[in-house]
């Protein structure tokens, strides 16, 4: 069962590329409205996963909650919009490739806190020196895409 959830989580990350490139193309074709093309991805996301809901059951069970929740629960909708919007608009700024590190190193970065933590209600689990460790080789990757081409500039100078 752990494999099949390590290869799901790889194919989300397959997909949040792919929706990238996809949303920012979208864009272009609109005119360059980024906020449209954000939109639209946000609204067919919600479309199919009301209609999942709904045919699962309870769902208005389940959103009768929401009025009782505290606010720092409700943003992961914002954060989502946001999140959306900057790949759509960065990706043909920056490039898909720099902005997937930047996107995996704030991830890792803010996840491993998350977890060691137990922030936002999370299940602690505390950072071990070897995932740190791990942390900080993707670290020194995310270095090497963003300024590798730079860094190499300058060690040929140098000899």
């Amino acid at each position: 069962m752990i494999l099949m959830s390590f290869a799901l989580a790889f194919i989300a990350g397959i997909a949040i590329a792919v929706q990238a490139a996809v949303n920012s193309q979208l864009a272009g074709a609109m005119s360059g409205n980024t906020m449209a093309a954000a939109f639209y991805s946000f609204l067919t996301g919600m479309l199919v996963l009301g209609v999942i809901a709904f045919f699962r059951g309870g769902l208005a069970d389940s959103l009768s909650v929401v009025p009782s929740q505290p606010g720092w629960r409700l943003v992961g909708g914002i954060l989502g919009a946001g999140a959306i919007f900057c790949t759509v608009w960065l990706a043909p700024r920056i490039g898909l490739a720099n902005l997937l590190v930047l996107v995996i190193a704030g991830q890792l970065l803010s996840s491993l806190a998350i977890d060691h933590f137990g922030l936002l209600g999370a299940v602690l689990r505390p950072a071990a020196a070897v995932k740190i460790a791990g942390a900080c080789v993707v670290l020194l990757g995310v270095s090497v895409t963003l300024f590798g081409e730079r860094m190499i500039a300058v060690l040929a100078r140098s000899f």
